[in-house]
C-alpha cells in the first residue's frame, strides 16, 4: 500500500532516511536537521515536497519523496522522484512499481525524473520498465549561499 505521510510518521521517516543516506545509493551523508526540514516543508504544504508511506501487510517498508518544478523543456509540471527508499526485507515485492503509478496517479506531471546511481542494477531495472530513459547529457551542481528562512 501506498499512501500520503502524515504527521504521524515523522520518527519513522526520518529513521528511514537515515538508513537511506547510509547507502551506496547517495553520495553523501546528510545531517538529521535536514531530514527535519524536509518533513516541516512537506507538513505545511505540497507545493515543493511530498512524501508517500510505503506499506506491506500493515508494516512500514519504506517511502518515496518527490520535488516538484515547473520545466519549460517539458512544457509544465516536472515531478523530481528524489528518493525511493525500500527496506531490504520488502524489497522485490512490486513496491517500487506501486509506488510509481500512485504517485503517476495522484500528481499528473509532463515529466517524470530521477537521477541513479548506475550501480543499483535492481533500480534501474525498475526504472527502465516502468518507461524511464536516459538522458543524453549530465547533470552538474554548485552548492548555493544558505540564504533561506533555515539560516
Amino acid at each position: 500500500m501506498v499512501r500520503k505521510i502524515t504527521p504521524d510518521d515523522k520518527q519513522v521517516y526520518i529513521e528511514m532516511s537515515r538508513e537511506f543516506y547510509s547507502t551506496d545509493a547517495v553520495f553523501e551523508p546528510v545531517p538529521d536537521l535536514y531530514f527535519e526540514r524536509t518533513f516541516e516543508e512537506m507538513m505545511r504544504s505540497d507545493v515543493y515536497a511530498e512524501a508517500f508511506m510505503l506499506e506491506f501487510r500493515g508494516e512500514v517498508a519504506g517511502y518515496g519523496l518527490i520535488a516538484k518544478t515547473f520545466s519549460q523543456e517539458a512544457g509544465g509540471l516536472q515531478v523530481w522522484i528524489e528518493e525511493l527508499y525500500i527496506r531490504p526485507k520488502f524489497r522485490s515485492k512490486g513496491l517500487g512499481t506501486e509506488f510509481f503509478k500512485e504517485v503517476e496517479r495522484l500528481v499528473p506531471a509532463a515529466r517524470y525524473r530521477l537521477e541513479i546511481e548506475p550501480e543499483n542494477e535492481g533500480a534501474v531495472r525498475l526504472y527502465r520498465r516502468l518507461g524511464f530513459s536516459d538522458l543524453p547529457y549530465g547533470q552538474m551542481i554548485k552548492k548555493g549561499e544558505k540564504i533561506n528562512e533555515y539560516n
